[in-house]
């Protein structure tokens, strides 16, 4: 029972995580363009405008997926609940498999959004 209570906090992490960030990119993120914290691509970072709309559409994306993903993890790990430690461990790798593809998956969405709304040079379209 110990291992799967540390197997599910530990899971609820990036869930956690996509929440939080998610909510602080809401808010703008990062006041200022820089290359150490926040939503950093090519595109994002051409100027104060780019950078402010990568953080408000990408938080608003990692926001609705924390919040799924929380039940969704939840769910996943009651179904093995008793189970053997390599069960509970299989099921926990392949659970934050899927949890790091969303919270990666973020850039496709947000890069595409950008180059709707922004030119090469940032400069609203």
């Amino acid at each position: 029972m110990g291992f799967w209570v540390f197997m599910l906090l530990t899971e609820l992490l990036i869930p956690a995580g996509m929440i939080g960030f998610g909510i602080y990119f809401l808010k703008g993120g990062p006041k200022n363009v820089n290359g150490a914290f926040g939503y950093r691509t090519t595109l994002s970072m051409k100027n104060q405008e780019t950078w402010k709309f990568a953080h408000k559409y990408s938080g608003k994306i990692w926001l609705i997926c924390g919040i799924t993903l929380v039940p969704l993890t939840v769910l996943s790990m009651l179904l093995v609940r008793g189970k053997d430690v390599d069960t509970i461990g299989c099921l926990g790798l392949a659970v934050v498999g899927v949890q790091l593809v969303l919270m990666v998956g973020v850039i496709l969405p947000t890069e595409r959004a950008l180059k709707k709304h922004f030119g090469s040079e940032g400069k609203r379209r």
